[in-house]
């Protein structure tokens, strides 16, 4: 294999503000569920995992992406390098950093999962769809299998034995999954026979399980059973049979019928799925329990989603810390308070105020989607730390993570191709060519905002469900939560007039959440899709405001105790700027995306179809 080249990038002592300086982890270590850990653990976790990610699966990104998948003998055959990459992945044990103790786990917090998973993402996120959809199939089968089920199938996959996928999307359906075909038929053993097509299956075959299996979760419609989602059965149909035992059985009948050719994230296989097409297919039901596979798939889903959101701040934030060292090396022009002399120096590009503009854009957009995931993630681990002694707490915590998944998928996604644009930009001409990695970065970056629900079912999904959930209850606690930060900081010193214009966007937002409503009671239904994708950006970038706000907050508090010299005085003071920026750059847009809705504007569903273009 010819050398490869990392280009990924993290900043550690970033990661470590936001798990320990912003969401206080250190307060629930060392004692349950999280008695095992603590914050040197966690430290120590972090940085071993960006040397794996440096020095094992990040030099194979451009290879990955150069060389893709291919079929052989209807089997999938990853990139060079991915094979050895799994193995050492699993030796190292990172993939079962989250799972429970009782299954060989390692019950980490999900804080420290979340910022694991940017580094992995970020390093190869193509190599990493692998291990990540089988940690979620993994997920799914501890919360919803049979005990036999869960332990015929999820210590191999586990330790790395089977791979694992989510099988929802056929080819005439796309995301209506209730018009899924695929069909469940019942055997006198207790399994069913499987027949039909998925497509768009990431990680769908590959050869890099040391079994040489894949473990599919696939949806099919049990015969007889009921039209449209609430039909739909979950099934485990492995590539290869396991036995009751645990040994391989004969081979499934599960075959692999295309790859699909693709824009960007090459390395991983995205494949066409025939189950049955000789009529030997079999599965078992999940849970032995009929007609819920939807609910069942949801929980692998809304982890999927918080995923896909990882994977755009991973990806957003190689770009950004790319852009910036190349910036700083970069010399073009001379500075603009000489612009006019030919003698003068050729200035690094950082030196010039548009580039500026753009890198404290960038940082700014990563810090603040990564403090949302770790917002998320925090809730997550302070409702397990309540549940069972303090309701009250366990109920607000989960509330809160219902609340923030879509925000995570969609504004994560949208804002990782954004900023990857910019570091584009950030390298001009040179950003374009494939010496540099921002442009894969790029091209990868585009499908977070399509798979696990497209960003508009995301919007929808706010809109329809989340902010009415427990009586609205979630959303107004979040309003709440903005709302007090702003009261206690607005004549803050340094960021005063940054929070009074977070307040401003903060009741911008909640009069649009009345005003959804009263188009939800009145009748105007078709208002709601037109506007849900920008509610859900509204939403979104007022968590993040409070976020990078916040983050700031600290920072001023720290900033009069670290001496000059130190580097924690650049990297706070990056914190206020990044915050200011935000607020006083985006935030307003909030107040103006509010105005624009509020006149409801219906053009785009009056104008007849034949006026968008005569063909």
């Amino acid at each position: 294999m010819s050398q490869a080249i990392n280009r990924y990038k993290t900043d550690l002592r970033e990661l470590n503000f936001v798990l320990f300086e912003q969401f206080k982890l250190a307060e629930l270590l060392s004692k349950e569920p999280f008695a095992s850990w603590d914050e040197d653990s966690v430290k120590m976790v972090v940085n071993e995992v960006a040397r794996f990610g440096r020095e094992v699966t990040g030099p194979l990104n451009a290879t990955g992406d150069k060389q893709g998948c291919r079929i052989e003998n209807g089997r999938v055959i990853t990139p060079e390098g991915f094979k050895d990459a799994w193995k050492k992945l699993y030796d190292a044990g990172w993939r079962t950093l989250g799972a429970p103790v009782e299954w060989g786990g390692q019950g980490a917090p999900h804080a420290l999962a979340a910022i694991v998973e940017e580094i992995m993402s970020g390093a190869n996120a193509a190599f990493n769809m692998y291990p990540g959809l089988t940690y979620g199939a993994v997920e799914l089968l501890i919360q919803c299998a049979t005990e036999e089920q869960k332990k015929k199938f999820v210590p191999a996959m586990l330790d790395g034995r089977c791979g694992g996928t989510m099988c929802l999307t056929e080819p005439h359906a796309g995301s209506d999954v209730g018009s899924a075909r695929t069909t469940a038929s019942r055997n006198a053993d207790g399994t069913f026979s499987i027949k039909g097509t998925k497509i768009y299956i990431s990680a769908g075959d590959h050869d890099l399980s040391y079994d040489d299996n894949v473990v599919h979760l696939v949806l099919a419609r049990i015969d007889g059973a009921p039209l449209g989602t609430k039909g739909l059965s979950l099934f485990i149909v492995p590539r290869v049979w396991i036995n009751d035992d645990g040994s391989k059985g004969e081979y499934n009948d599960v075959s692999v019928g295309s790859i699909e050719h693709k824009m960007g994230i090459n390395g991983s296989a995205t494949c066409v799925l025939n189950f049955g097409e000789n009529g030997a297919c079999r599965g078992e039901l999940v849970g032995g329990v009929e007609n819920v596979g939807m609910s069942q798939m949801f929980k692998m889903m809304n982890g999927a989603r918080i995923a896909v959101g990882i994977q755009g701040l991973s990806l957003a934030s190689t770009a950004y810390l790319n852009a910036l060292e190349y910036a700083k090396e970069r010399k073009q022009g001379a500075s603009i308070t000489r612009w006019k002399d030919p003698t003068a120096p050729r200035a690094s590009i950082i030196e010039h105020a548009d580039v500026r503009r753009m890198l404290m854009e960038m940082k700014a957009r990563v810090e603040g989607v990564r403090a949302l995931v770790v917002k998320l993630a925090s809730h997550v681990d302070r409702a397990h730390a309540a549940h069972g002694h303090d309701e009250e707490a366990y109920a607000y915590h989960m509330g809160q993570v219902e609340l923030l998944t879509p925000l995570v998928k969609s504004y994560g996604s949208d804002q990782s191709f954004r900023v990857c644009e910019m570091a584009i930009q950030t390298y001009g001409g040179a950003g374009y060519t494939r010496d540099y990695p921002v442009e894969q970065y790029c091209r990868d970056s585009k499908i977070f905002s399509i798979y696990e629900g497209t960003n508009h079912i995301q919007a929808m999904d706010l809109v329809g469900r989340k902010l009415g959930q427990n009586g609205g209850a979630h959303t107004q606690q979040f309003l709440q939560d903005v709302g007090t930060f702003v009261a206690t900081h607005r004549d803050h010193p340094v960021l005063g007039d940054a929070v009074k214009v977070l307040g401003e966007a903060q009741e911008s937002l909640g009069g649009m959440v009345m005003r959804l409503l009263g188009w939800f009671q009145s009748g105007q239904i078709q208002l709601v899709p037109l506007a849900a994708n920008r509610f859900l950006e509204m939403m979104s970038e007022v968590a993040v405001g409070w976020l990078l706000l916040d983050a700031a907050r600290i920072a001023e508090e720290r900033l009069p105790s670290v001496a000059d010299d130190h580097p924690d005085k650049a990297f706070y003071l990056g914190k206020r700027y990044a915050a200011r920026f935000f607020a006083l750059n985006v935030l307003p847009g909030v107040v103006h995306k509010a105005q624009i809705l509020d006149a409801g504007d219906t053009s785009a569903i009056d104008v007849p179809d034949e006026a968008f273009a005569t063909l």
